[in-house]
C-alpha cells in the first residue's frame, strides 16, 4: 500500500475522455498510440509503475480537467495486431499543479496529493446505505441503458465495490465522470450516482422509453 511520501510530485498523464479510474479500482484500457507506448515503456522502468488518469478539458489540445487518479500498473499483456491491453490499480486522487514542458512525447504534470489523503486507506463504507432504493433505480437505470449483470453477485458486494464498479462502467458523459471522480466521500459519491441514474430514467420517460 503506498503512503503520500511515496507518491512522485511529478507523473505521466494520459488524458482519455469518459475513462473513470477510481481508488481502489480497476480500469482496464488499450494502448496503441506511439506517444502511449512510450509512456508504458517509460512506466515500465519505474518502481512504482505510476500513471496519470485524467480527462480533457476544453476543445483545444493540452486542455485538462484539475483532478484526475493514478493507478498502478498492475496487468499488462500484448495482442496479436501490436495494442497492449493493461490494467491500471486506483490508487489516489490528485491535483494538477502545472502541466510541464518535457521533451517526452507524452505530457507529464506537476501534482499535489494533500486533498486526498483518505484515498490511501482502507475501503470506505456508508453508514446508512438504503441498498433496497438504490438497486431499484439501479434496476430500472439497466432496463432503460439494455445493460445486464449478475445481480445476486451485485446485491452482495460491498459498498464501494458497487459504487465504484457502476461509476466507472456506467455510460454516463465525461462531464458526469468527473462530478463522479470528484465527489469527496463514498456516500456523496452514492448520492451523485443515484441522481445521475435518476435524471436519465426522468430523461427516458419524457420520450416514452419506460412505462
Amino acid at each position: 500500500m503506498f503512503k503520500i511520501a511515496d507518491l512522485p510530485d511529478t507523473i505521466p498523464l494520459f488524458p482519455l475522455p469518459g475513462a473513470l479510474l477510481l481508488p481502489r479500482g480497476r480500469l482496464p484500457l488499450q494502448v496503441f498510440e506511439p506517444r502511449y507506448l512510450a509512456m508504458l515503456e517509460d512506466t515500465l522502468k519505474t518502481s512504482s509503475r505510476l500513471i496519470g488518469m485524467i480527462q480533457p478539458s476544453g476543445e483545444h489540445d493540452g486542455q485538462l480537467m484539475a483532478v484526475g487518479c493514478v493507478g498502478r500498473l498492475v496487468g499488462f499483456s500484448e495482442s496479436d495486431d501490436g495494442r497492449y491491453m493493461i490494467t491500471l490499480a486506483g490508487v489516489s486522487r490528485f491535483k494538477v499543479l502545472t502541466a510541464l514542458d518535457t521533451t517526452t512525447p507524452y505530457m507529464q504534470a506537476r501534482v499535489v496529493w494533500d486533498d486526498y489523503t483518505r484515498d490511501l486507506g482502507a475501503p470506505e463504507h456508508i453508514a446508512a446505505f438504503d441498498r433496497d432504493g438504490f438497486f431499484n433505480t439501479l434496476e430500472k437505470f439497466f432496463e432503460l441503458e439494455d445493460m445486464t449483470t449478475d445481480w445476486g453477485n451485485l446485491r452482495d458486494a460491498p459498498e464501494e465495490m458497487l459504487i465504484n464498479s457502476l461509476a466507472t462502467l456506467a455510460p454516463f458523459s465525461p462531464e458526469e465522470k468527473q462530478a463522479l471522480l470528484e465527489a469527496k466521500t463514498l456516500d456523496e459519491r452514492a448520492q451523485v450516482l443515484t441522481t445521475l441514474m435518476e435524471f436519465a430514467l426522468r430523461r427516458g420517460e419524457g420520450k416514452g422509453i419506460l412505462q
